[in-house]
């Protein structure tokens, strides 16, 4: 009988020990596949379960890495990797072109708990930013690499360089064309490219992709990854390669992407400024999420969102625009995704 009670004792021992295992090793992961002005009447039932999918997919991809065991910057890069190849969003193969019809990429990643991280902007024969930035963070002696520099690291590294065309689609083709006549027609009325740019509405202003992760060592990454700007000029960098701005993470707090109008997201300091009112002010992900995106950014104009992940596997979405493309998983939470604003 003392045996029988013994064993009884130590099997409910150990159910209660991998019961409170489970509880004290969240792991999870979010993504984001950009922000805007995204209405449901402009979907087709069949358009909208494709994105659906895709967005599926990447967050399962990253999830599937997490759930192994994986670290969380392998689950960021994988991801983000998959909508890199999309041609649905602003990045990779689906990235935007330049006012003069090319295509200028820009990425970076972050790891938690060291606050190393890399970036790559203006790049054009990278076919996937954030694998390159990740190489940057981890083998070389700097954060950030743009154009033609950051290329030649990449081929010292291995990386195969492929063709500006390969990034080319039709219907990104069609939106520089619209976005140009735009501005032309803007620029004849004021004579000023900044009044211009300003009467561009914001959907050609917007897009990126991005990934935040906590794994089961507890440690936090993020990644974003961008074509920028529809026909944007100059060399113009927005936010996703800038850390502290579309990017940030660190243990002490939690992990950011951002995606939106990347010059405000760079004037607010919008992914670290998050994490400071986490760390600083012991606010919850939730409320500083929302203190930023629709407290600062909102009524200066600073249209976008992100994607947070804090140290305890909790998730936070939030965005001031008609939807953000989106998805989480966690090991306590099923797979979600939404693209429109009430989902």
């Amino acid at each position: 009988m003392k045996k029988l009670l013994f064993a009884i004792t130590a099997s409910s021992c150990l159910t209660l020990s991998n019961d409170a295992l489970s509880v004290e090793t969240p792991f999870a992961i979010a993504i984001h596949g950009g922000a805007g002005t995204i209405e449901k009447a402009r979907f087709t039932p069949e358009q909208e379960q494709l994105y659906r999918d895709k967005l599926s997919e990447a967050v399962e991809t990253g999830y599937k890495v997490l759930e192994l065991g994986g670290e969380s910057l392998d689950a960021v890069t994988a991801a983000i990797e998959v909508l890199e190849q999309s041609p649905y969003f602003n990045a990779g193969r689906g990235a935007v072109y330049t006012y003069e019809g090319s295509h200028e990429l820009d990425a970076s990643i972050m790891d938690g708990r060291n606050r190393q991280a890399g970036a790559v902007a203006g790049v054009k024969h990278i076919e996937s930013p954030i694998n390159l930035a990740r190489l940057v963070m981890e083998n070389s002696v700097h954060v950030m690499l743009s154009g033609q520099g950051a290329e030649e690291f990449a081929k010292e590294q291995g990386v195969t360089l492929i063709e500006n065309n390969l990034f080319d689609t039709p219907h990104r083709y069609e939106a520089l064309i619209k976005a140009k006549q735009k501005l032309d027609k803007a620029k004849a009325a004021s004579k000023a490219y900044q009044a211009a740019h300003k009467a561009l509405p914001n959907n050609y202003k917007m897009g990126t992709v991005g990934a935040v992760a906590l794994d089961k060592n507890g440690n936090l990454a993020a990644g974003t990854s961008t074509g920028g700007m529809t026909a944007k000029r100059y060399g113009r960098v927005g936010d996703a390669p800038v850390i502290g701005a579309g990017t940030f993470a660190e243990n002490e707090s939690c992990a950011v992407s951002a995606t939106g109008h990347g010059e405000y997201f760079i004037r607010y300091n919008v992914a670290s400024d998050i994490c400071a009112r986490v760390k600083y002010q012991g606010k919850t992900i939730a409320d500083a999420g929302n203190d930023v995106i629709n407290g600062v950014l909102k009524p200066i104009g600073g249209t976008g969102g992100v994607i947070i992940i804090d140290t305890k596997g909790n998730i936070s979405l939030p965005f001031n625009t008609s939807g953000m493309y989106r998805a989480s998983k966690s090991n306590t939470q099923a797979t979600y995704v939404g693209i429109f604003n009430d989902e």
